[in-house]
């Protein structure tokens, strides 16, 4: 056989393995470090998009994987993306002096790259600010206070450490979302100790909360809260954010941030002010959350926390359990 004709036999086999390739390749769609990213992103949104009151519209997947990866970063609870739908939590500046210094200033930007100035009122609020260590060292639910320019500020005491600044809001006309953004205070960092088990009491100020009630993953939970003082039980109180009490449910590594609603509300007839407090929590996945329940007794709000396990909780990486 002359070499030509050996020639023209590579290429042709060549050409041939090259279209077989480029056929499985469009069958298969892009391919990331874990697998097609069409399949990768099913598996990431899979089972998430119950955080519903605190994430945008369930994307489409589309030709490609590439919408499809975009439309379920969408479907992710609240909290873990800094941007979304086009609209971005800046923080000015992202570090902040420890101790009762401040103010805490931010603003939401929308998609015209402009502050967002116009809110729609949820819980009475336009938006609801929480920022916590990383650690859950430090706890706060506040309101700050929104200028004309669309920058918001709240004064806040910080302890050095790594926080995490949540943003819950509904921009005018538009759905409800939360976005979170990093924030660190310099300075000597004491690293607390969050409860590994059940924490299910709690003592704040002369008041003892009991929590009844289990998560379940994928599954709507009934969640109810108890509060008694002294030994006898709150039947008397204050009507806050709309309920008689505000449940805010964190994952911990994470610290995405889900949805949990009130059952029933002051004036409705049938809800009772204490001493217990009925929540709706939906959480995507097993392991452990961390809960603050707010609750306004004799004019003053108070804070309670509580540690649940859903399903089977995720076990500390270990080098040595590697095969």
């Amino acid at each position: 056989m002359s070499t030509r004709v050996r020639v023209a036999g590579f290429v042709a086999a060549l050409v041939a393995v090259l279209g077989i390739t480029l056929g499985a390749g469009r069958l298969v769609g892009p391919v990331g470090p874990f697998g097609p990213v069409d399949e990768v992103a099913g598996m990431a949104g899979h089972g998430e998009g119950t955080a519903d009151a605190t994430s945008g519209g369930h994307g489409e997947a589309g030709a490609g994987g590439a919408r499809g990866a975009a439309g379920h970063a969408a479907d992710l609870p609240g909290g873990l993306q800094t941007s979304q739908d086009g609209y971005s939590l800046r923080l000015d500046p992202d570090q902040y002096a420890a101790g009762p210094t401040g103010p805490l200033t931010f603003v939401v930007e929308g998609p015209d790259g402009r502050a967002v100035t116009a809110y729609d009122v949820e819980h009475e609020k336009e938006l609801h600010l929480i920022v916590v260590r990383r650690d859950f060292g430090g706890y706060h639910h506040v309101h700050p206070t929104r200028a004309a320019d669309g920058t918001w500020s709240v004064p806040l005491g910080l302890a050095p450490g790594a926080w995490r600044v949540l943003a819950d809001f509904s921009p005018k006309g538009g759905s409800p979302m939360t976005l979170g953004a990093d924030l660190f205070v310099p300075g000597s960092d004491v690293a607390a100790q969050s409860p590994r088990d059940d924490l299910r009491t709690a003592t704040v100020d002369g008041y003892t909360v009991t929590l009844r009630g289990d998560l379940t993953p994928g599954s709507d939970s009934a969640l109810t809260l108890s509060v008694s003082r002294g030994g006898a039980p709150v039947t008397d109180l204050d009507p806050y954010l709309g309920a008689y009490g505000h449940l805010v449910a964190l994952r911990t590594g994470d610290l995405a941030y889900l949805h949990v609603h009130p059952e029933g509300h002051p004036g409705d007839g049938t809800t009772r002010p204490g001493p217990d407090v009925t929540f709706g929590a939906e959480v995507p996945t097993s392991g452990t959350y961390r809960l603050f329940l707010d609750f306004k007794h004799a004019g003053v709000v108070r804070t309670a926390a509580f540690t649940l396990t859903a399903g089977t909780p995720l076990q500390p990486w270990k080098e040595d359990a590697l095969p």
